[in-house]
Order: C-alpha cells, then structure tokens, then sequence
C-alpha cells in the first residue's frame, strides 16, 4: 500500500483526484492537507471523508513542522496546492509567491530530509506563456507573463532543481485548461454555466479569439496516476487533449447547451498580458500508455449536466466572486 500526502485535495483538481484514487485504489493511504481557502471546500469529498484510508488536515504548506510531519509519514507528496486565478494574481501577487513558491519549497525540503518515493509537482501550461504557433514541448523556454504563471514557473524550477542538486526523485505535470465537477465558479467554465442558469450575461474578454486546450478532470487525473506509477523521475510530462477552442467557441457551446442566445454575452476589456494561445504537445504521456478518454463537446455537457444537478454545491459560492472584477 503507498502512503499517499494529497496537498490542496480540497481544491477542484485535488478533489477530483482524490476521488479517482480512492474508488481505483482503495487500499491506498491518502492524507489530504489543505489551508480551506476560498477555493478549499470539504464539500468537494462529501462522501469520501469516511473511508478508512483517507484523513484530512487543515493546515498550509508553508508550515514546515506541520510539513515535516506529514512528509515523514508518506511515500509519495502530490502537490496540487496553489493559488490558481490568473486575476486574483494581478490584484494580489504576494499570495501567489507565498504558497506557490514559498510553500512548494516548504514541502520539497520535508521531502528532501525525509526521502521519500516521489515528488509529483502539479502544474500549468501557462508556465510557457503565449504561444502563437505550434506546441509547447517539456524542454521548451518557459514565459510566464502573469503573477500567476509566474509563480507556477518559479515552482518548477525549485522542483527541478531538487532533482539536479539533491536527487530528490521528482516529477511534474503541466497540464492544459481543466474543467469538470466541483470547479470554483470564478473560473470560465463554470462562471459561465451558473451565470447562464441565474439569467445573468457572461463576461467576454476582448474579441473572444483567445485560444485554449480544454482538458476534462478525469481525464487529467488518470494521467497523473499515470505518471504516479510509470514516469520517470526528473522529468515533465504536458498533458492535454490536441484540441483548441476559442473563448468566443467555448461561449457559443455553452449558450447552445444552455438554450440562450448571443445577446447573453458581455464583451469586456481584455485581462492585462492575457495570453492569447496555448497548446500542448503531449506525445511524451502518450509514450507512457495514456491518452485522453473525454471528446470536448461531451464532456462540457456532461459538466453542465452536473452544475444543473448540483445547484445546492455552487449557490452558495457564487456570492464569494465579488471581490473578483471582470
């Protein structure tokens, strides 16, 4: 049995992964720690809590004791824990730096001093900033041109640099743009679904043109589990499904889905250095047995199905977006 340390499983990824790993592996010890920020929701494993390998700790990453603790006791540390909102970035960029970097240093030194397994650092495709043409490649410059991406670059470098200095076994994921159950609603997607079930317009940034990969959770779990058990450490491996999607497609998708039509879209000033493509090659997960199981359009109406069952989950945190300005 692998003693699993789940950080930020509280969160919309984290959560999803831990309910993929329980249900695939129930004889796995899964220890989630998680702050319970804005974004942490216990709601997120209702149902899970009372399993008899999963335990949860409220605590932050960057607590070196309470780190050290837990790291001790594991075989493996998933780092899912992250301030992930491009404009919460821009408005607030010390948070970012506290637990995106700060925090995953935290963690990789508990690691380091207590030897464990693997290191499996949860990232971003925005780490390689806008790219205009082509895909993205693990071996490529990173370009980070948010606060946020910023941060998530500056982790990986840490993490890799365990690997190079210290032999810390590690690797990490960068993923493409990921959608699906219990995703805070600030994020498109989900913003969206529930603004269009309220009656309310969505908010469109610029002309819509901006071009995105968009990754269905599950998907992306089950490829980190691929890596957890067939990669190899010091390496990245992007994950993402080969496909791309303008703003203003995904919106029409979603008005389509929804029975509304265009004069339901805002169209808004554009996010400052909003990226305007990113794209991921991913032949090197395909190499390790895995690929994406989810079609876009299916599973976006899978996850508006979802949203439609489960009002009661997002009703109550729509009111926490105010502070965000679209």
């Amino acid at each position: 049995m692998k003693r699993l340390l789940v950080t930020g499983g509280a969160g919309f990824i984290g959560s999803n992964f831990i309910r993929y790993m329980i249900d695939k592996y129930p004889d796995y010890r899964i220890v989630n720690l998680d702050k319970l920020t804005y974004c942490g929701n216990l709601e997120n494993l209702r149902g899970i809590e009372k399993h008899k390998n999963y335990s949860f700790v409220k605590g932050d990453i960057t607590d070196a004791a309470l780190a050290g603790k837990l790291v001790r006791d594991s075989d493996v540390v998933i780092n899912f824990a992250a301030e992930s909102h491009v404009d919460r970035s821009i408005k607030d960029p010390g948070v970012f730096v506290q637990t995106n970097v700060f925090g995953t240093h935290t963690l990789l030194e508990a690691a380091r001093m207590s030897g464990v397994e693997l290191f499996l650092q949860i990232s971003t495709d925005e780490v390689y900033g806008s790219v205009e043409r082509g895909y993205s490649k693990e071996t490529d410059l990173l370009e980070p041109r948010s606060p946020y991406s910023a941060t998530k670059a500056g982790a990986d470098l840490l993490v890799m640099s365990y690997f190079t200095t210290f032999g810390l076994p590690v690797a990490i994921t960068r993923s493409s743009n990921n959608f699906g159950p219990y995703q805070y609603p600030e994020k498109v997607i989900p913003l969206f679904i529930t603004n269009l079930m309220a009656g309310k317009k969505v908010p469109l940034y610029a002309d819509g043109m901006n071009i995105r990969d968009w990754l269905y959770v599950t998907d992306n779990c089950e490829a980190i589990d691929t890596v957890l058990h067939k990669g190899l450490a010091g390496n990245i491996y992007n994950i993402g499904i080969g496909g791309e999607t303008t703003n203003l497609e995904l919106t029409r998708m979603l008005l389509g889905i929804l029975g509304k039509d265009e004069s339901s879209i805002e169209f808004v000033k554009d996010r400052p250095g909003h990226d305007k493509r990113y794209a991921l090659d991913i032949s090197k997960m395909k190499a390790l047995g895995w690929k994406p199981r989810y079609e876009f359009a299916a599973a976006l109406k899978l996850t508006v199905e979802w949203y439609r069952n489960n009002k009661a989950w997002w009703g109550r945190l729509v009111k926490c977006r105010k502070d965000i300005k679209y």
